[in-house]
């Protein structure tokens, strides 16, 4: 089997319409569009317009809304951390939240961190993080570690 062997359906060769194009192409003087009226001129887009009746935008009730002054946040545990000091060679004694955004483990544009209390942590660890729970700043300094929240 060859390309020019190869068979082609109607469909697939078939023109599209050109309108504009004089009397004889059927599609002529107004091409297709009918005479006078708003959808008959250039530049209009009437979306959602439904004749006067009132459109299914504007029938449906508002609902939601949508803080744009909210604090992004992403959460981090210890397991997370475990696996940061083991994956990436961290300095297991210090940990800093811009160390974490340089290597592109977390984005900073998606917010700052939070340490959450899950998991257990192997290692003593000094962390400086936005964000922490009260069970996890507990948690950190049983250990012998501190934490130091960046003020922002």
């Amino acid at each position: 089997m060859k390309i020019n062997n190869l068979k082609s359906t109607k469909t697939s060769s078939k023109k599209n319409k050109r309108r504009g194009r004089g009397s004889g192409s059927g599609l002529g003087k107004t091409s297709g569009r009918g005479v006078k009226g708003q959808k008959s001129r250039s530049g209009v887009s009437i979306n959602g317009f439904e004749g006067g009746q009132m459109p299914l935008y504007r029938r449906l009730p508002k609902r939601g809304f949508k803080n744009y002054f909210k604090t992004k946040i992403q959460h981090i545990n210890f397991t997370m951390i475990n696996n940061l000091i083991k994956k990436y060679k961290f300095n297991s004694e210090d940990i800093k939240e811009d160390e974490i955004f340089s290597k592109k483990i977390f984005k900073k544009s998606k917010g700052n961190l939070k340490l959450l209390n899950v998991g257990k942590l192997e290692t003593k660890t000094n962390l400086e993080i936005s964000f922490a729970s009260k069970k996890a700043i507990e948690e950190l300094e049983k250990l012998g570690g501190k934490i130091k929240l960046i003020k922002k």
